[in-house]
C-alpha cells in the first residue's frame, strides 16, 4: 500500500469485561489494518487488565479504561480495581470513551459486539461520531446467544433502535452457513440490509514464534489444553487431569495453559496433580499462544470465538468443551463446527466421566483436519474486513472538532480502494 498521502485514524472499542476474546479479536483487526496501509492509525479503547501485555504493530495504541468484572454465575458486573462503586466506574469509562473519540477524531469508529457498550457506555460517543458523519460500524462474532435469549437482552437494553439508527454497518466476523447471529431476532429489514458475512478471521503466527519452554520439555507431540482466560476453565481442566489419572494409554502429553484470571487456589491444585506426569507441564499465561497451537498435535478448548478461529488457522484436530453458562454461545458454535466436521465436541452437561475424556484423547489423532472440509471463505476474515474499512476510509468525514478539543489540520483525501465482498443476508 501506498504510505503519502493523509493519514488516517481508526478507532476500536472492546468492553473486555470478562476473559481474552474481545480484546484478542481486536488486536487481531488492529494489527491486519495497519499492516495493509501504513497511513493508517488504529487506537483501541479497551478495558482488559493485560491489553499491555500484546505486542502490537507499528501504528496501535490502546487506551485502558477502567476495569470491571463479571460474575459467572450472575451475569452482573463490579469494579475490578478500584474501591469505587460499578456506577462510578462506568460514569468514568463513559467520559473517557467519548472525550477519546472527541478528541481522537476518527474517520471509522468500529465497535465489538456490545452495540452500545458495556451499560450503553458508548453511547454518547456514537452519537457524537454520528453528529460529525463519522462511519459506525457493529462488529459481530458469529455466534451471540442462544436467540431467545438474546431477543431479551437486547429488549432490555434497547437496542434495535441504536441498529437501525446510528450504525451504518453490521459485519458478522463468520459464515452464514455456520451461524446467522441474528436468526429469531426482530429486526427492521433496514438491519438486515446493513450486514456483511466476512468470514472468520484467520490467524498468523506471532512475530516472535518461541514456543514456551514448557511446550520444548515435552519428548513427542502433545495436546494443548486452554480454557482462553480461565475464569471458568476449572471444569475444562480438571476433566482433562481426570482423564489422565484414569487412562495411562492417552498417547499424547499435555500442555496445560490455565489462562490469566483463574483462581490461584486452583492452578496450584492443578499443578500438584500434573507434576505427577513426566508428560504434562503447566503455565499460567502466553502472550505467544499461537506458537504452542502451531506445535500442538491437537487442542482441548471451552471453544471462544478466538480459540475456534485459531483452531482453524493452524489446521488443528480439536476437542471442544462448551460453556453452557452463562450463554450457549460456546455450545452453539460447536455443535454447528461439528456438525460439518471441522471439530469434536464434549458436552460437559451431560457428565465429566473421566474415560469418557480418555477416549476422546486416544481418538484425537485418528480425527479429520479442519482443511478436509471445504467450506468457502471459510477464513477470508482479514481480507474482507480491510476491503470494507478501506472503503469507508476512501471519503473521511471527521466533521468539525468541538469547541473544547484540538483542531486538526485539513488533509487530503485516500485513493479509492478496492471491491467488497458480497452482503449475505439473513
Amino acid at each position: 500500500m501506498s504510505v503519502s498521502g493523509r493519514s488516517k485514524r481508526v478507532l476500536l472499542y472492546s468492553h473486555d469485561s470478562f476473559g481474552l476474546g474481545h480484546v484478542s479479536r481486536c488486536r487481531t483487526i488492529a494489527n491486519a489494518i495497519v499492516e495493509a496501509d501504513h497511513t493508517v492509525s488504529v487506537l483501541i479503547v479497551s478495558g482488559s487488565p493485560i491489553i499491555g501485555s500484546y505486542e502490537f504493530r507499528s501504528g496501535i495504541d490502546f487506551v485502558r479504561i477502567p476495569g470491571v468484572v463479571k460474575q459467572i454465575d450472575t451475569g452482573e458486573y463490579d469494579s475490578a480495581n478500584l474501591r469505587v462503586n460499578v456506577e462510578h466506574t462506568l460514569e468514568m469509562r463513559t467520559r473517557i470513551i467519548r472525550d477519546t473519540a472527541d478528541i481522537y477524531r476518527p474517520d471509522l469508529f468500529i465497535v465489538d459486539k456490545e452495540p452500545l457498550g458495556l451499560r450503553g457506555e458508548v453511547g454518547p460517543a456514537l452519537h457524537l461520531l454520528k453528529q460529525r458523519g463519522t462511519p459506525l460500524v457493529l462488529g459481530l462474532r458469529d455466534v451471540m446467544d442462544d436467540p431467545a435469549q438474546l431477543a431479551k437482552e437486547w429488549e432490555r437494553k434497547n437496542v434495535v433502535p441504536a441498529l437501525r439508527d446510528l450504525y451504518d454497518e453490521i459485519w458478522v466476523y463468520g459464515l452464514p452457513q455456520i451461524n446467522k447471529p441474528l436468526t429469531g431476532i426482530e429486526v427492521p429489514p433496514s438491519v438486515r440490509h446493513k450486514m456483511i458475512y466476512t468470514g472468520y478471521l484467520r490467524r498468523e503466527l506471532p512475530l516472535h514464534t518461541d514456543v514456551p519452554h514448557e511446550g520444548e520439555e515435552i519428548d513427542g507431540p502433545f495436546i494443548l489444553v486452554t480454557p482462553g482466560g480461565g475464569g471458568d476453565g476449572v471444569e475444562l481442566v480438571d476433566w482433562v487431569l481426570s482423564a489422565y489419572e484414569t487412562d495411562s494409554n492417552i498417547p499424547y502429553g499435555a500442555v496445560i495453559v490455565f489462562g490469566p484470571f483463574m483462581s490461584g487456589a486452583a492452578r496450584e491444585a492443578f499443578k500438584e496433580r500434573a507434576a505427577k506426569f513426566r508428560n504434562i507441564r503447566t503455565l499460567t499465561f502466553t502472550n505467544n499462544l499461537g506458537a504452542l497451537m502451531h506445535r500442538a498435535a491437537g487442542v482441548v478448548a471451552m471453544g471462544g470465538y478466538n480459540t475456534f478461529c485459531e483452531i482453524l488457522s493452524f489446521d488443528k484436530r480439536a476437542i471442544i468443551v462448551p460453556r453452557t453458562r452463562p450463554r450457549l454461545e460456546q455450545f452453539i458454535r460447536a455443535r454447528a463446527a461439528r456438525n460439518v466436521g471441522l471439530l469434536e465436541m464434549l458436552d460437559a452437561d451431560r457428565g465429566r466421566d473421566p474415560q469418557h475424556m480418555a477416549t476422546a484423547l486416544r481418538q484425537l489423532p485418528q480425527q479429520g483436519l479442519p482443511s478436509e472440509v471445504v467450506v468457502p471463505g471459510l477464513l477470508d476474515g482479514l481480507g474482507n474486513v480491510w476491503r470494507l474499512v478501506s472503503k469507508q476510509l476512501a471519503n473521511p468525514h471527521r466533521g468539525p472538532a468541538s469547541l473544547d478539543s484540538p483542531e486538526m489540520p485539513a488533509e487530503s483525501a485516500a485513493p479509492d480502494t478496492a471491491s467488497l465482498p458480497s452482503r449475505a443476508r439473513t
